[in-house]
């Protein structure tokens, strides 16, 4: 019998398991059905985050293995997605999750808008990724040097006024930067504005019945972020 190659997926999958120290459990781990991933599937949320940090390692480390999805890849995305994380980041063109993450088409599923705030739609959109494609991770990422959250620190320091519709954003970032001491150094400042902001957004989300309820119950597992632009770590929060 003629011996069958290695397919790109399998030394994907082979390479991810190096990676992460499973040879062992993905030597004889077989695919899951319905699972699409050319890494091992996270069965919860704690695998879901090893996953990520692992990704932004290979990402820092300049060994990204997703540089691309060819198209027999994307033609099994045609009919269902199975992400594991659910992300919601910033739509700065400097911080695009799925690289930051080395993950490929179908691995998570992203929410992008200045500052990563929270609104109706962004609410929606989440509930979305956690009631109806079953992720178990969500992960709210800010980024330093937040365009966003820089332009509503200069507000509170200076009472400058923006456009209407980048004022009501700004709006929304406000009230997650009450307590931070304006004094601070201008880069210090901007540094604890970028992690407040996340929390912000956490609490907001956590406030809310459904989620709490979902939290709670170990449904679901939140947790904030922070990229660094300039290592392009991703520093995750307590």
């Amino acid at each position: 019998m003629k011996k069958r190659g290695i397919t790109r997926r399998e030394w994907l999958a082979g390479a991810s398991c190096l990676s992460l120290g499973l040879v062992p459990a993905c030597a004889t781990q077989t695919p899951r059905a319905g699972t699409i991933s050319l890494e091992p599937y996270p069965r919860n949320a704690a695998e879901a985050l090893l996953r990520l940090k692992t990704g932004n390692r290979r990402f820092m480390d300049d060994k990204p293995i997703h540089t691309h999805e060819n198209a027999s890849w994307r033609h099994q995305l045609v009919e269902e997605q199975k992400p594991f994380a659910t992300v919601l980041g910033c739509s700065d063109s400097r911080v695009p999750p799925e690289m930051i993450f080395d993950v490929g088409f179908g691995d998570i599923f992203t929410i992008r808008l200045a500052g990563n705030i929270i609104a109706e739609d962004v609410i929606g959109t989440l509930q979305y990724g956690v009631a109806h494609l079953h992720t178990p991770l969500v992960v709210v990422m800010g980024h330093e040097n937040c365009g966003a959250v820089t332009a509503t620190v200069e507000e509170m320091l200076s009472k400058t006024e923006e456009l209407e519709h980048i004022e009501a954003l700004l709006a929304l970032i406000r009230p997650g930067l009450s307590q931070l001491d304006l004094k601070l150094e201008r880069k210090a400042l901007l540094h604890a504005a970028v992690e407040a902001n996340v929390r912000w957004s956490m609490r907001q989300l956590m406030a809310l019945p459904r989620a709490a309820k979902a939290l709670r119950e170990k449904k679901v597992t939140l947790i904030g972020a922070v990229y660094e632009l300039n290592t392009g770590k991703v520093r995750f929060l307590d």
